[in-house]
C-alpha cells in the first residue's frame, strides 16, 4: 500500500451533468497513477473536499498530490482550496502538497482548437462552408474578480483565433467581470463576419454553459444574416485529461509554480492595489455539499460568501453573472 495518493479539488456546481463529467474526468485519472485518487468539491456538490481527503487518509496516505480541478487560479485556487487543505494537514497531521491550475497550456490549446474544428466542420455539413477568414471566434471564460485570470482566458482566445488563422477574435465572460456574452454579442454581430463560433472556455457543462449557448441562439435569431456556431466545451478530452497528469507530476518534481508575477495578493495590479496582502481564507462554508439540482434550496450569487468588493461592479457592460 503507498503513502502516496492524489487528490483533485473541483469548484462544485448546482448542474447534476456537471458533477457526473467532473467524476468521470477523475476516473480517467486514476487510470493513469499508480496511487489511490479521489476527489471533492469547494461547494455545491458532494462529495466535499474533506471527504476525498479522509478516504486518502484512512486508506493509509501520509502525502498527498492535491491538484486544482480548474482552468485558471483566481480566488478559489489562490484563498479558498488552500484554506481548506491547510486547515486539514494541520489537524491530521498529513503532508498535502498542493499544485497549480491548469493555467496556459499548449495541451488545453489543442484540445480547445479540436473543440472549434468540430463544431466547424459540422457546420460546414449542415449550412455551408465559410472561410477560415470570413469567421469571428468569440472566446467565452468564466470571469473572476481576478485580472490575471481573466487576462488568461485573452490569451487563450488570441491564441486560438491566431491558430486556427480566423479573421478575427474577441472575448467575452459569463459573470463577474467584463464584457458578458450578450453585449459582446451584440458587438461582433456589427463586424460583418459570415460566420461567428461561439466557444465557452470551460471544462464542464452546467448552468453558464446553457446560458451561454442560449444567449448564442438569441443572437442568430437577431441576425439571420449571420451563422452563428456553437462549439463544445473541454470536457473529456485526452489533452485535457493529460494536462491533469502534469500538475501532479509537477508537485513531485516542484516544478508547479503559480504566476505571483500579476497575482492581485502579491502585488499592486492596477486597480486592485487595495487587495495585496489580504488573508487566505475560504468563503464557501455555507454552501459546502449543500447538493445539485432539486437538492439546491437556495439561489446563490457571487458575492454571497464575503468576497472582496470588484471595484468596477457598476460597468455597464458587465459584471453580474449571465442570468436565464
Amino acid at each position: 500500500m503507498s503513502d502516496t495518493a492524489v487528490m483533485l479539488c473541483g469548484h462544485g456546481s448546482r448542474d447534476e451533468g456537471a458533477i457526473a463529467e467532473f467524476a468521470a474526468v477523475a476516473g480517467l485519472l486514476r487510470e493513469r497513477f499508480d496511487w489511490p485518487l479521489e476527489y471533492g468539491f469547494l461547494e455545491f456538490a458532494t462529495p466535499v473536499i474533506r471527504d476525498g481527503l479522509d478516504r486518502l487518509r484512512e486508506g493509509g496516505a501520509r502525502r498527498i498530490l492535491a491538484a486544482p480541478g480548474m482552468l485558471f487560479a483566481a480566488g478559489h485556487v489562490k484563498n479558498d482550496v488552500p484554506s481548506v487543505l491547510n486547515a486539514y494537514a494541520a489537524r491530521h497531521g498529513v503532508d498535502i502538497r498542493f499544485g497549480r491550475d491548469l493555467g496556459i497550456d499548449t495541451r488545453l490549446i489543442r484540445a480547445a482548437g479540436e473543440r472549434v474544428r468540430e463544431a466547424m466542420e459540422t457546420a460546414d455539413r449542415e449550412r455551408g462552408a465559410v472561410a477560415p477568414h470570413g469567421t469571428l471566434l468569440l472566446t467565452v471564460g468564466r470571469g473572476a474578480s481576478d485580472p490575471d485570470a481573466n487576462s488568461n482566458v485573452a490569451k487563450v482566445s488570441r491564441m486560438l483565433w491566431e491558430g486556427l488563422g480566423f479573421g478575427w477574435g474577441e472575448t467575452a465572460y459569463s459573470g463577474v467581470t467584463f464584457p458578458l456574452v450578450k453585449p459582446a454579442l451584440e458587438h461582433v454581430a456589427k463586424l460583418g463576419f459570415k460566420r461567428i463560433v461561439v466557444f465557452p472556455y470551460f471544462l464542464f457543462t452546467g448552468v453558464l454553459v446553457r446560458r451561454i449557448y442560449d444567449a448564442a441562439d438569441e443572437a442568430a435569431a437577431e441576425c439571420p444574416e449571420v451563422q452563428f456556431v456553437k462549439a463544445g466545451y473541454l470536457n473529456d478530452h485526452p489533452l485535457v485529461v493529460d494536462a491533469f497528469v502534469a500538475r501532479v507530476r509537477e508537485i513531485l518534481d516542484g516544478a508547479g509554480n503559480m504566476n505571483c508575477q500579476t497575482c492581485k495578493y502579491r502585488e499592486q495590479v492596477l486597480g486592485f492595489e487595495d487587495e495585496v496582502g489580504l488573508r487566505q481564507e475560504s468563503h464557501h462554508h455555507h454552501v459546502e455539499g449543500v447538493g445539485t439540482g432539486a437538492a439546491h434550496a437556495h439561489r446563490h450569487r457571487h458575492g454571497d460568501h464575503g468576497h472582496h468588493p470588484y471595484p468596477h461592479a457598476g460597468h455597464p457592460l458587465g459584471p453580474k453573472t449571465l442570468k436565464a
